[in-house]
């Protein structure tokens, strides 16, 4: 089992509105696969519990994590600044698998930056579909890794309406699906993959107390039997967060 650790703040900056950028010094880093997400326990004693973010990406020694401010936590995590100590716990759950053949990868807001570490160890040719409300971020840095296609719900950047839409619009196939966001998101996602035969891997979000798996309260609705509950649920901490589409209950 993963062990509270201490770690550093390198840097931290603002991308977009109430969406901050963190670079960590952290041993974790050399552990971590895209996918995996850390929990990060606030200095405030009155915040008992730690908050799970995803890892955006890691380099040698350090990982970055993308975050957006909702609560007296991540407000916390957004007034630190280089060489402020922060305690983690992890990496923590499990990543994406690689798999061959043409990927496409689609995000949500907030559920974008794990999927940009992805973009960067995946082979050939990627598809990057980028769904926000209004505000962009992050897009020319997934340029860097592959063809990037956007789509705003008030049609302010590329397409106007949701990731389907600018799938649909722009034609795009794939081998297998990558995705990670909000659940309505995902269950359209997940319609789509079916409705296609596509492959699909969705990496849930859902609300975290332990982190590890112990407390169930984070649990999704599942097709098969769960081991650990014996009932159809699976923790998303510990059995996730990513999970094949066929696997889950959306």
């Amino acid at each position: 089992m993963e062990k509270n650790q201490n770690a550093t703040v390198l840097r931290q900056e603002t991308i977009a509105k109430d969406i901050y950028s963190m670079w960590i010094e952290t041993p974790a880093a050399d552990k971590a696969v895209p996918g995996q997400f850390l929990s990060l326990y606030p200095k405030d004693a009155s915040r008992i519990l730690p908050r799970p973010i995803s890892i955006c990406e890691c380099e040698s020694g350090r990982l970055r994590i993308i975050y957006r401010v909702v609560g007296g936590g991540t407000a916390e995590f957004s007034a630190y600044h280089a060489g402020d100590p922060v305690r983690i716990l992890g990496p923590l759950g499990n990543g994406f698998p690689k798999e061959d053949g043409h990927a496409l990868l689609i995000g949500g807001g907030i559920g974008l930056p794990p999927l940009l570490g992805l973009a960067k160890t995946l082979p050939g040719d990627v598809d990057i579909v980028c769904g926000f409300r209004d505000e962009t971020f992050l897009t020319d840095e997934f340029s860097s890794h592959g063809r990037v296609w956007i789509a705003t719900e008030d049609g302010s950047a590329g397409t106007k309406g949701t990731v389907i839409d600018a799938i649909r619009e722009e034609g795009l196939l794939a081998d297998v699906i990558y995705a990670c966001g909000p659940m309505p998101m995902l269950r359209a996602v997940k319609n789509h993959a079916i409705k296609n035969g596509i492959r699909a891997w969705l990496s849930l979000e859902e609300r975290m107390a332990c982190g590890i798996g112990a407390c169930l309260g984070c649990v999704c609705k599942s097709t098969e039997v769960d081991a650990h509950s014996l009932v159809h649920n699976k923790r998303v901490c510990k059995d996730g967060p990513v999970f094949s589409a066929e696997e889950v209950e959306l």
